[in-house]
């Protein structure tokens, strides 16, 4: 396609135009009111054009933006040409354009007088949608309609008029009302500034030009990408990874991909993976797109814009009926999990393509930890989501990164002060789990613990965990890392294991600890640095067994001073892997 800006202007509002979805993800972490969306940061920001084509994504939770074509297709499809300024449109339902209940789509169409150019879109998971169970996000649920409220795509606001029946609907059907309305609230004026500030970029520089703009930007993306994957050798690479039960059966559910390069196309197929469970582990196809999309991008050059230009050299497919494209009415609460899964899962493959690229799994996303019940004085409810960040996996030419978010996530771990300040619980423990990365060359990431004592009379407990006993994946020669573990304090004061996937009921005094897993290793262990191998262990991170064990290095004498570690060190430096030190 023969350009028609010069490469300044086309960069400019490149920029401008990445710039109003960064501006709109600060909104709302400015003006949400539940912790999950304010501190958390689970929510996400995008920029569409008038056909539903993503032009840029905010540097949010990357697995929603994925899915934000086929909530587009949806969104067109019910409404087509009745659409108008001022209207507001939201849904959730996984069967109708949505990935799993809590989190609420936003759209707000936006016009220049009487053309419509964009969309702004903003999507928030929202800290109740009713159901079962406080938080909306059980795993043990067996069909959609235990998990909350489904809402197909409806117009909040028609023409700048409240739906007021809707409104009325999903307060009465969400345990913390004040809380939710608000988050749809900051969303509402999130969207309202990405269209207040998109329209004045087209003010700036006219339809006409803008509309040239997007139509070269969306290209740009595609022709970079291709570019890419022309590089990669043709040909099948397959890998398998695998879930650790459904909450029901304790039986490994896997996930295989088949990735074939052909040219500048990828297919991306997904046949032979379990078929859909009875836990709500099942994961739309959209969500799977945006996992597989998301995996892809995080090879591709940080120069390649996050546009659906991207999308058009990638196809996904998963058998309808499986755990990726499951049959109504299957539940979908706990599909995030199965989400990080296929990341990990395309991520094994494209080791075997561009390997210098790909880092080792990491702690399998985040785990999911709510509490949910009524205080015994007010009787007012509580519900508290507390998602679990944990451990990069080894690069190929550095360590991974400890207590660090999924790639998937973008995420916060919600801070102690907000939870106990917030919410009737004590955190006894919050810190890097010693020995939980996987040993290599460069080694995996740190997990996280954390530990909850519960000070209310009763409540609900959700754990949503996973690599009990596939642990992430090395790669080259890289250990796994070590594999998570949830825990529950009994009336001798010991702890007892439960499943990776609980929901239950505790009472006051309980303590709850999760150990999550490390990220995995790269490279042979016994090629890793003697010094880093030091400064881990006295760094506590790792353990002298450890050392021993993984590293085949004796490293002898404790609580070491100054002088004593530095002749250590030396001579580490002379000494091989295997010897005394």
């Amino acid at each position: 396609m023969t350009s028609t800006l010069d490469p300044i202007t086309f960069a400019v509002l490149k920029s401008a135009v990445e710039s109003i979805v960064d501006d709109m993800a600060y909104t709302v972490m400015r003006t949400a009111r539940s912790p999950i969306v304010r501190d958390v940061l689970d929510y996400s920001t995008t920029m569409c054009d008038a056909e539903g084509r993503i032009l840029a994504q905010a540097k949010t939770v990357a697995l929603h933006l994925g899915a934000v074509p086929d909530a587009m297709e949806a969104l067109l499809r019910h409404y087509g040409d009745d659409l108008a300024p001022e209207d507001v449109i939201i849904f959730n339902d996984p069967y109708d354009g949505g990935m799993h209940l809590p989190d609420i789509f936003m759209f707000k169409p936006i016009f220049r007088s009487d053309e419509h150019i964009g969309f702004s879109v903003v999507i928030c998971h929202h800290c109740d949608v009713g159901g079962r169970v406080p938080g909306s996000n059980a795993s043990d649920s067996t069909e959609i309609f235990q998990e909350g409220l489904r809402i197909p795509p409806l117009k909040l606001f028609d023409r700048g008029v409240p739906n007021k029946a809707l409104f009325d609907i999903i307060r009465k059907n969400v345990r913390l009302p004040d809380l939710v309305i608000g988050d749809l609230e900051a969303q509402l004026a999130t969207c309202a500034l990405g269209e207040r500030e998109l329209l004045r970029l087209v003010d700036k520089y006219g339809v006409d030009q803008f509309r040239s703009f997007l139509g070269e930007f969306l290209d740009y993306g595609e022709r970079l990408t291709r570019n890419e994957i022309t590089e990669w050798p043709d040909g099948d690479y397959s890998f398998t990874d695998y879930i650790d039960g459904d909450g029901f059966s304790k039986a490994a559910i896997p996930i295989k991909v088949t990735i074939t390069v052909k040219g500048s196309q990828l297919n991306v197929d997904f046949t032979g993976s379990s078929p859909q469970v009875k836990g709500a582990i099942n994961s739309t196809l959209s969500f799977v797109k945006s996992a597989t999309y998301l995996a892809i991008r995080c090879v591709l050059d940080g120069e390649v814009p996050n546009n659906s230009g991207v999308y058009r050299c990638i196809d996904v497919s998963a058998p309808k009926g499986s755990l990726l494209n499951p049959d109504f009415p299957a539940p979908v609460a706990a599909r995030a999990l199965t989400g990080y899964r296929v990341a990990d899962t395309v991520l094994g493959a494209l080791s075997k393509i561009v390997p210098g690229k790909v880092v080792a799994a990491g702690e399998g996303g985040n785990s999911v930890v709510c509490l949910g019940g009524y205080d015994k004085t007010t009787h007012e409810p509580f519900i508290m989501v507390d998602m679990i960040n944990g451990a990069l996996g080894a690069r190929a030419t550095k360590d991974g990164i400890d207590a660090i978010t999924n790639p998937s996530q973008n995420m916060s771990n919600m801070p102690v002060e907000v939870m106990e300040s917030t919410y009737p619980v004590r955190i006894e423990e919050y810190g890097l789990r010693p020995d939980s990365a996987g040993a290599g060359a460069t080694r995996g990431g740190l997990g996280v613990v954390r530990q909850y004592r519960l000070m209310a009379d009763e409540a609900v407990l959700q754990l949503r965990a996973d690599r009990y006993e596939t642990r992430p994946y090395g790669l080259f020669g890289g250990e796994p890392g070590a594999a998570s573990r949830n825990l529950l304090s009994s009336d001798d004061g010991a702890f007892d294991l439960l499943d990776s996937k609980v929901t239950r009921t505790v009472r006051t005094g309980d303590v709850i600890r999760h150990e999550q897993a490390g990220g995995g290793g790269y490279g042979l262990p016994l090629e890793r640095n003697l010094n880093a191998i030091l400064e881990d262990v006295l760094d506590g991170k790792i353990t002298t067994e450890h050392a021993r064990q993984f590293y085949g290095v004796v490293i002898e004498g404790k609580g070491l001073n100054q002088a004593a570690t530095e002749a250590l060190r030396a001579s580490m430096t002379k000494a091989s892997a295997g010897g005394s030190v």
